[in-house]
Order: C-alpha cells, then sequence, then structure tokens
C-alpha cells in the first residue's frame, strides 16, 4: 500500500501516457501512476496524501557531467555571478564581498557566467575590480581562456615581473614587464586553476556544510541526480572524503555517481591500474556509487575548448598512452568517460578505441564522450558501432559568441550536432559542465536545447538541430540515466522506479520560451522524501541546513541569481556621465545601479 500520494498535478511521466494526475509511492519506489480517483482510492490511513495544487511535475533533474563533489568543497567560499543581469550589479556584490571576507581569504567568482549576460555587454576590468577591492585577494574565473586578479591577489600567490610563463599559460605583463593581473589560457587553463588552487580551502566541518547547501541549491533548481565527472585538483580518495562522510549520514539529497579522474601525467595507468583493483565497479548504492574512469584518461588526450584560441594539436604520445588505459579499462570491464571537443581528437580517439575493441569487445561496455561540439556524421556512426554514447552540455550557451567568431555560423549550426546523434540511436545524456565555466542551473540548459539560443541571446542552431520541450526533458532525464547504467531505474515517473521529480513554479511545457530560464523547483523529491520546499509548500520542507560561515558569499546571495526572490524594479538616474537614464536595482544589491545603453555605475 503507499505510503505517499501525490495527487492534482500535470505530471509528465516519460512513459505512456505522457501526462497524468496523480502518482503513488512506497519504499522510495512509485507504484502507480493514473487519475486523482485511482490514486486516492488506493490510500490507507496512514498514507500522507500531498495536493500538487495543479503545479506541473517532471522526472528528477539528472546532470550527466557535473562537477558536483568538486563544487561542493568550494560552494559557500565562491561569489556566484550566474545569471547575474548587470555587470554593475556584480561588481557591487564584488565590493560589498570584498569587505565582509577576512583574511586570508579570497573573493572568488570561479566560472558560470560570461560578458554577455550583462546588459553592458563587456566583462569587468582590472581597474573596476582593483577599484571595488583594494585590500582583498579577488580571482574572477571567465570561461576557459582567463583570470582577473586584483593587486592583492598577485601578491598573494607571488606573481611577480621574474615568474616565468608556464607552459599553456601566460602572465600578461604591462611595458615594464610587471604582471597586470590578467592570466590567459594559451591554450590551457593550467595556469588558471593551478593559481586558484594557491588560495585557503575551507575547513573539513565547513567544507561538509559547504557541500549540503549545493546540494540544496541543486535540488532548488530540480536536480535529483548527478554523474560527477571528475575534475582538476580533485583527487582520490582525499576529495572525498566530505561526500562519502554525508552518505554515511545518509545527508545527501543529490543521488551521485562519479568517475574517477588521474591526477598524474605520465602516470596515468598506475592510477588506473591502482584504482581498479583496490575498488568495486559500482560499489555504494544508489545513492553514492562508482561509476568508472574519466574524463580524463591521459593528460596527452586532452584537447582544451577555448574557442578564443586555434585548435590544440594533440601530443604525438597521446595513442600509444590512450591505448594502454583503454586497454586495462576494457579488459577489467569498466566503464570510461573521455573529454573530447574537437573532431580532429575524436578521429583520433576512436582509431584507439576501435584498435582495443578487435582484440578486447566492448560488447556492451558503457563507454562514451564528453562535449563533442564539432563531431561529423561519419564519427557518430563509428561511436554508435562501438556501443558508445555522447554527453552533451550547453557549453555554447557560454562560448558560442567566440565559437561564431572564429569558425563562422554555418559551423556553430551543428555544435554539438544532438538531432543526427539521436537519429543514429545514439544514447544522448544532458548536463551542463557546472561549475567552473557554465552554470549548473538546468533550466538554462533546457533553454539552449530548446531556443537554440546563447545567454546572450544569439541563435546559433537552426531549427532542425533543437528539439521540442519534451525532448530536451527525456535527454536531462531518461537519456542521462544511461550514463551512469542506472536506464530504467531512474529518468521516468513510471512504476518500478526511483520516486524522483520536481514540482515547478510555472509548466515547463507551455510557458514562453524565455521564461523557461526563470523555473525553480518549489518542491523536490528524492526517493519519495522532500528535500526541498518552498512557496505553496512551505510546510513540507526539511530542516534548515547547518548555517554558512557568517561571511560567506552564498550565505548573502546564495547560488543561482534568483529573479523570482529579488525582483527588479526601474527607477531613472543621472549619473555624472548621462542624464536621465533608465536604471534598475535590486532590493539584495541596495540602491546598486545600472544603465541600458550606459556604463556608468555608482557605488
Amino acid at each position: 500500500m503507499p505510503t505517499k500520494i501525490f495527487f492534482n498535478g500535470k505530471i509528465a511521466t516519460n512513459g505512456k501516457p505522457y501526462f497524468v494526475q496523480a502518482l503513488a509511492v512506497e519504499s522510495g519506489k512509485i507504484i502507480a501512476i493514473g487519475t486523482n480517483e485511482e490514486m486516492l482510492s488506493s490510500r490507507t490511513p496512514e498514507t500522507e496524501v500531498i495536493d500538487l495544487a495543479g503545479h506541473t511535475v517532471i522526472p528528477g533533474l539528472n546532470d550527466s557531467h557535473l562537477h558536483i563533489i568538486r563544487g561542493g568543497l568550494h560552494y559557500n567560499m565562491e561569489l556566484r555571478w550566474d545569471g547575474v543581469p548587470s555587470l554593475a550589479d556584480a561588481l557591487q556584490m564584488l565590493k560589498e564581498q570584498a569587505q565582509r571576507t577576512p583574511a586570508p581569504q579570497w573573493v572568488r567568482v570561479v566560472g558560470g557566467w560570461n560578458e554577455f549576460q550583462f546588459a553592458e555587454r563587456r566583462m569587468p576590468t582590472l581597474d573596476e575590480i582593483n577599484k571595488v577591492s583594494p585590500d582583498t585577494p579577488v580571482f574572477v574565473l571567465h570561461l576557459y581562456d582567463r583570470a582577473f586578479l586584483n593587486a592583492a591577489a598577485l601578491r598573494a600567490v607571488g606573481y611577480t615581473k621574474d615568474s616565468p610563463n608556464p607552459p599553456g599559460g601566460e602572465i600578461q605583463r604591462d611595458k615594464n614587464g610587471n604582471p597586470t593581473g590578467i592570466l590567459i589560457a594559451r591554450p590551457n587553463a593550467g595556469i588558471l586553476y593551478a593559481t586558484l588552487a594557491k588560495g585557503p580551502l575551507l575547513n573539513y566541518e565547513d567544507q561538509l556544510v559547504s557541500t549540503r547547501h549545493f546540494m540544496r541549491e541543486l535540488n532548488r533548481l530540480g536536480i535529483t541526480s548527478a554523474v560527477d565527472a571528475g575534475g582538476g585538483f580533485q583527487n582520490y580518495p582525499a576529495d572525498y572524503k566530505v561526500i562519502e562522510a554525508l552518505h554515511q549520514k545518509k545527508q545527501m539529497t543529490v543521488r551521485i555517481a562519479y568517475n574517477l579522474f588521474t591526477q598524474r601525467p605520465k602516470h596515468e595507468l598506475e592510477d588506473f591500474k591502482n584504482w581498479t583493483s583496490s575498488t568495486t565497479l559500482y560499489q555504494g548504492d544508489q545513492t553514492y556509487r562508482l561509476n568508472g574512469a574519466g574524463e580524463t584518461l591521459v593528460f596527452s588526450a586532452a584537447d582544451f575548448e577555448d574557442f578564443l584560441e586555434p585548435r590544440p594539436d594533440l601530443d604525438g604520445v597521446m595513442e600509444a598512452e590512450l591505448e594502454q588505459v583503454v586497454r586495462l579499462l576494457a579488459e577489467k570491464r569498466w566503464p570510461f568517460r573521455l573529454h573530447a571537443t574537437y573532431n580532429e581528437s575524436i578521429e583520433r580517439f576512436l582509431n584507439v578505441f576501435e584498435k582495443v575493441n578487435r582484440d578486447i569487445p566492448f560488447n556492451g561496455l558503457h563507454w562514451f564522450f564528453d562535449h563533442a561540439e564539432t563531431i561529423t556524421d561519419k564519427n557518430i556512426e563509428r561511436v554508435a558501432a562501438l556501443g558508445g554514447g555522447i554527453a552533451v552540455q550547453h557549453r555554447m550557451a557560454y562560448q558560442g559568441e567566440y565559437f561564431v567568431d572564429r569558425y563562422g555560423k554555418k559551423a556553430a549550426q551543428r555544435t554539438p550536432p544532438i538531432r543526427r546523434m539521436i537519429e543514429l540511436g545514439l544514447p544522448v545524456g544532458a548536463g551542463t559542465d557546472a561549475t567552473r565555466v557554465a552554470s549548473f542551473n538546468p533550466y538554462m540548459a533546457l533553454y539552449w536545447l530548446s531556443s537554440g539560443k546563447t545567454v546572450g541571446g544569439l541563435s546559433i542552431y537552426s531549427e532542425s538541430n533543437r528539439m521540442s520541450r519534451e525532448e530536451a526533458l527525456r535527454l536531462y532525464t531518461q537519456g542521462s540515466s544511461w550514463f551512469s547504467a542506472e536506464d530504467g531505474t531512474k529518468g521516468g515517473l513510471l512504476p518500478g522506479q526511483l520516486a524522483d521529480f520536481a514540482v515547478l513554479t510555472a509548466d515547463y511545457f507551455t510557458v514562453p520560451e524565455e521564461e523557461i530560464k526563470d523555473l525553480q523547483s518549489v518542491l523536490t523529491v528524492v526517493g519519495g522524501e522532500v528535500v526541498y520546499a518552498n512557496k505553496d509548500f512551505d510546510k513540507l520542507a526539511p530542516s534548515p541546513l547547518p548555517a554558512a560561515l557568517d561571511w560567506a558569499p552564498t550565505a548573502h546571495y546564495g547560488g543561482y541569481y534568483d529573479p523570482l526572490e529579488l525582483p527588479v524594479k526601474a527607477f531613472t538616474h543621472s549619473c555624472r556621465n548621462h542624464a536621465a537614464v533608465q536604471h534598475r536595482s535590486t532590493p539584495r544589491l541596495g540602491e546598486a545601479i545600472w544603465g541600458l545603453g550606459c556604463d556608468c555605475f555608482a557605488f
């Protein structure tokens, strides 16, 4: 008999029938779906009955490529510009945060934004950053291409006139040879991430709190699962102690399947030999489980995706190094994923995979490429022949303008060619690649998939490479489940599947296209248990989380910019350079102002 019944909703099942009114839950799984009358007739005196009040319900969103474990360790000490509508607002946030951040901590803006989201349509300048934070170190990461460090941060990291440029990176200098504060990825982001790693970390207890806050933020957006892609400076097992402790305490509210990412160039095979012998594939449970290898298998196979720079050629030793690792993983039957941006790289990777497959047939082994923005039809067919999949992310929503500038609008129309992947029967899962570049907001990705537009409004895809809203949702739910070998277990609101779902602020299927970006969840359920509730469902909210440190940016601004909680009001302001310009302010930022068609701002 059901322990919970959710009724009076517009419930998208991802099955047949596509919409139902109600569902029944027992032991963390859905046991029945149907009409209100059918479900309510099965209740007992012990059944909890929850009225969905006509809201639209979707299966829990599952990000097939999210750096959730690493992101959680840092979440509470990062100032997020994700979704902030103006540079003036962003700089005001930076100013306020610098004033409250205690030494030796930094203010860190680490990805999730670009200049095209701002009304001013530009990045900050070093002068602006130094003006708002003359004493507190500031590190601002922009996509894969650069980082801004104020003078205090330059002192903290020790970059001087005598500091050499690292391989693949550039310390920008003035005419006297002194560092300006801008670091350039040329072509790889190693210098950006290595510099970020010089900053102080949260202690263990605060990392526990930070990770819980990050999961709660993801729950606010309707995310119930993620496939963690590992990441740079995310060492196993040292950097997994926090998430494992939360799992043991039953304090995880997002299901995580995690991949192991080697951290040691030229020692990758050694790492994977160790992991395949010391761990068990899929060890854990449906909340936290080992998923395989990647997204980096060998460092010589990393094709950096900075579209401001020419495509890098991979090292000539790549094939031999990659073959050793893939051969081991195939022998051990370990699933693997591989970061791959350019078709030229994919061509070479597939040559290696096909060679290994001739000796050790993949035969249903779950393997896949991440990203694949410029893959050709021929190579999609080769992926299909090897039984692989492709996890796609909305990186082009943040980098589309740069891609068009370098390669042209026609080339951008199939970056990546998702429609062709689906036509050829490939497993395709959607995600974000958050947190260091694109934002973790899944509705930005759903908007990109269905509208074909960037965050700046540039239309880059023809209708033939756009998804319907139903198709986009399937990629983010059922599609992503294949990438953790959980297809049929999650991704649909159907009998026998996990009771993971999100109740939305508005109807995803009918709202105007531009309003997809503003969707949130008002009730998020994982395994039949409420992990987030707001507004109409406040009474169902779980216990408050432990508070973040009082100086933490998330304690003051939250995560993704929330236009529903922070309404914007218009007023007229005469700045020193322009008269009677329309501006907007947000209650969160007090009287921070910015002008449409005006670059001026006041503090």
